[in-house]
Parts: structure tokens; sequence; C-alpha cells
């Protein structure tokens, strides 16, 4: 296999990798209510309230939350719904890289711009919406780990432009 080649599989490699945990992240947000009771459902069959009891607390008081805004305004749960369309929409730009990773760098780097601007909003909305700062920092990972796929795939880009 040439050096092309190989730069172009391991770039549509990684590409396949963020584009499946986009959509992860993204298909998640739909039976956000489900999702989080089956969760805390888990972590007590797993006796995580002994070992970790602010995490439990925090689970149940956002399980808590979205019943009652499930029961009484079911409406304002649909901005979740778009949350996961954003991120399935996204998910279909990184197609352009799969394709031609040489004339889609752009999309790359602002996948990379949209991971950094994880790190402002994430550290600006949180403590104003009262989020705990320990999963801030849980917010803050998906910026971090999800600019390092992006980060060798733009590098090898690079390194296959210059082929």
């Amino acid at each position: 296999m040439s050096d092309r080649a190989a730069l172009l599989k391991g770039i549509r490699a990684w590409l396949v990798f963020f584009v499946v945990c986009l959509v992860l992240s993204g298909a998640t947000a739909f039976p956000l209510v489900h999702e989080l009771r089956w969760a805390e459902s888990l972590l007590r069959s797993l006796s995580v309230p002994e070992h970790l009891p602010g995490l439990m607390h925090w689970i149940a008081r956002v399980r808590q939350g979205l019943d009652a805004t499930d029961a009484e305004y079911p409406f304002v749960l649909y901005g979740t719904d778009w949350l996961a369309f954003a991120h399935l929409v996204i998910a279909v730009a990184f197609w352009g890289p799969y394709r031609d990773p040489v004339r889609n760098i752009w999309v790359v780097e602002f996948g990379m711009i949209a991971c950094a601007g994880v790190v402002p909003l994430a550290l600006i909305c949180g403590p104003v919406r009262g989020i705990p700062f320990w999963w801030t920092v849980v917010d803050l990972s998906f910026g971090v780990f999800g600019v390092l796929p992006l980060w060798v795939v733009r590098r090898k880009i690079q390194r296959l432009a210059a082929t």
C-alpha cells in the first residue's frame, strides 16, 4: 500500500470513529428521560450511592427535574431533540472530508473550533445553570476528547496534501 493510500485509510478510519461518537452522543439526547431513569437504576444496583453519593445525588436531582419537565412541560424537551438533530447534521458534514480530505479540511478545522467552543460554554453556562464543577469537567472532556481525533485527522490531511 502506498503512503498516500495509507494516509487516506487512516484519515477515513479516524473520521468514522469521530462520526460514530458524534452520532452516539447526539442520539442519546432523544430518550433523555428514559435513559436517566435507566442509568439511575443501574448505578443504584451497582452500589454507587455508597461510593459516590455526590454523583448519585446529582443524577437523582437531574432525573427528578426531567421527570417533572416531561410531566408538566414536555415541549421543553423538544430542545434536546434539536440538540440531537444538530449532532446528526454535523456528523453528515464529515462526509466531505471522508470523500476528499484535502479539499474539505475546513470541515475538520470547523469541528476543532467547535470542540474549543465547548470550553467557554461549559465554564460560563455551567455555573450560571447551577451545574456542579465536577460535571462541568465531564462536559469539558467532550471538547478535549473530541478535538484529539480531529487533530490527528488534520495532521494526516496536511501530510496527504504534501504528497
